[in-house]
């Protein structure tokens, strides 16, 4: 007997955040099983699969690719039990025309109907390229005709959907998204998805309607950091965990924080929130789909191992697309390495509301510096990099920024000591 179910986001699955449906990962008609990945939505902070809750096949499709939704939304329908019966009467129309017909070459036809393409699953398995694609174009699974076998939809059949909507772009007039062009350049239109809108409006919002951002900058130099390391790693390496320098700087951060608990805070009108639980999120880019910032929780309670690990652990999930919002909130403060990238210097650095500041580490690079041995003058050369603190002037002045800036750089420079 079918049933027929709604499809409704997992209560808790939101945290709170709002939510826009990014791209059905399957059609009307398509089979799935409990516990396969059945749509993509994005929030401002992540992207994130919803699986069946289920074995079916997809029923009716309500919510469509852009609409707002939140836990109470009638995504769609399954119809639990239709996948059983209808694999069920294949496989005996199968076994049916080996029993009736006995010459060598049937088993091949037998062969061949089992692989045909079933009505409304052929495009139900697709790879992880296709589904990036997916998200990264805001395209809609059920709209593509697939080329690969049963009917799959490959990365090639996504390109090749692009390009013809490219194409057909030329040809046609669509008044509110080529008055945005700028007349005499050529030039094309990459839509923006809902994760980049999330980030803009963030943004201007921190830094024009928000906050008056402040920077100190103060020069680091990571010599202790690099030779502790050498001496860790190994260890680290057969646990199975990376030890990185951001690792350092976030438990370094925990102990600046410490020294200068008003940088762990939120303004209010009327008073300053001081936090008592360090949680800092570190931002991790994601190419062109842009940043996110997992936060790891309570770091002052946390060894460099333990800090490695998780933070190991994150940022595999960020880059896979597996963050959940439960892994972005509740953070008190944020650290951006954007000299991972080649960056020097970042300033401002916005702030991550609600928080109040926010730190920047530039690019490790050797440098010539000034520094007296055996009395004299002499030059050397050292590991450096500039790490930057903006803050929100509202909540913080320049005399706590570089209190904990100079307890930060202390920490870094006197590691192992």
């Amino acid at each position: 007997m079918n049933e027929s179910m709604m499809i409704t986001l997992p209560v808790g699955a939101l945290e709170g955040t709002a939510a826009v449906l990014s791209t059905w990962l399957v059609g009307e008609g398509d089979h799935v099983k409990k516990g396969d990945p059945i749509l993509e939505l994005e929030t401002d902070k992540v992207s994130m699969e919803v699986c069946a809750e289920n074995d079916g096949a997809i029923g009716k499709i309500v919510a469509k690719s852009g609409d707002n939704v939140d836990e109470k939304t009638i995504l769609g329908y399954l119809n639990c039990g239709e996948q059983s019966a209808v694999d069920k009467a294949e496989v005996d129309k199968a076994s049916l025309q080996v029993t009736n017909d006995t010459s060598l070459s049937e088993p091949e036809a037998v062969s061949d109907q089992w692989d045909a393409p079933k009505e409304g699953s052929k495009r139900h398995l697709i790879g992880p390229a296709v589904r990036k694609l997916l998200r990264k174009y805001d395209l809609n699974l059920s709209s593509i005709e697939g080329t690969g076998k049963g009917g799959r939809v490959t990365r090639d059949d996504i390109l090749a959907f692009i390009d013809a909507q490219a194409d057909s772009e030329q040809s046609q007039s669509d008044a509110p998204i080529s008055s945005a062009k700028t007349e005499g350049l050529k030039s094309k239109l990459v839509p923006h998805t809902a994760m980049r809108k999330k980030i803009a409006n963030h943004m201007v919002d921190s830094l024009l309607h928000t906050s008056p951002h402040v920077t100190s900058v103060f020069e680091m130099d990571m010599g202790a950091v690099i030779e502790h390391r050498k001496l860790c790693k190994m260890g680290f390496d057969e646990a199975g965990v990376k030890l990185t320098f951001t690792a350092y700087f976030v438990v370094a951060a925990a102990q600046a924080i410490q020294k200068v608990p008003s940088i762990n805070s939120r303004f209010h009108e009327e008073s300053l929130e001081v936090l008592e639980d360090i949680n800092i999120g570190v931002g991790t880019a994601l190419g062109d789909d842009g940043l996110v910032v997992p936060v790891i929780k309570q770091v002052q309670m946390k060894k460099l191992f333990e800090v490695a690990t998780l933070l190991q652990q994150q940022t595999e999930r960020a880059r896979q697309g597996k963050l959940t919002p439960a892994d972005m909130k509740e953070g008190t403060f944020t650290i951006s390495n954007h000299g991972v990238s080649g960056s020097l210097l970042a300033a401002p650095i916005i702030i991550n509301q609600p928080q109040v500041a926010i730190l920047g580490i530039g690019k490790l690079e050797k440098r010539v510096v000034v520094e007296e041995v055996d009395g004299q003058d002499a030059m050397v050369i050292r590991p450096k990099c500039y790490v930057s603190l903006s803050i929100d002037h509202r909540a913080l002045d320049a005399y706590q920024a570089n209190a904990f800036l100079s307890h930060f750089v202390e920490t870094i420079e006197q590691w192992g000591k």
